[in-house]
């Protein structure tokens, strides 16, 4: 196991085992979320409840969606043009781990709301969650404009 944990990263392999991370992400959160909907006994739109749920969802989805987009920056942003490439691929790896899961979690938070109150708002909410972690799909020109790589590893890249 301790040589699993040691094993270099392969450029190559990289963008496919983020994505692999990335889609799963996504497929829980459609998963859960069809489940929290077909559960559901109708969506309501009231909006003069006292269901702390209906404010702190909205709260959380901002943070989320701005503190992914800065905790992101700020990650990449230590990413120096002299480190080797694993070491890049891995700050790049865990920057982007670090913004799905911000995304994820105030969309769990959406759908869990949802599903205990019928509310229209958090479930909305959620998918626009959803959605936005949809467009975050890591792609090489992705890895290529956010880290300072040198020409012979935007070839490694392929």
């Amino acid at each position: 196991m301790g040589a699993y944990l040691t094993k270099p990263m392969e450029p190559k392999t990289f963008l496919k085992s983020l994505s692999i991370s990335h889609i799963t992400l996504v497929a829980a959160l459609l998963f859960f979320g069809a489940i929290a909907y077909f559960q559901s006994n109708g969506i309501s739109t009231k909006t003069d409840t006292n269901e702390i749920l209906l404010y702190l969802v909205p709260v959380t989805a901002l943070l989320g969606y701005f503190g992914s987009n800065y905790f992101f920056k700020k990650r990449i942003n230590k990413v120096n043009i002299a480190d080797a490439l694993e070491v890049k691929l891995k700050q790049y790896q865990k920057a982007c781990m670090l913004k799905y899961i911000l995304i994820d979690a105030p969309a769990i938070l959406g759908l869990l709301a949802f599903q205990i109150t019928a509310n229209a708002l958090p479930l909305l909410i959620a998918v626009c969650l959803v959605l936005y972690l949809i467009s975050q799909r890591p792609t090489k020109d992705d890895v290529i404009k956010n880290i300072p790589l040198t020409d012979a590893e935007k070839q490694l890249l392929g």
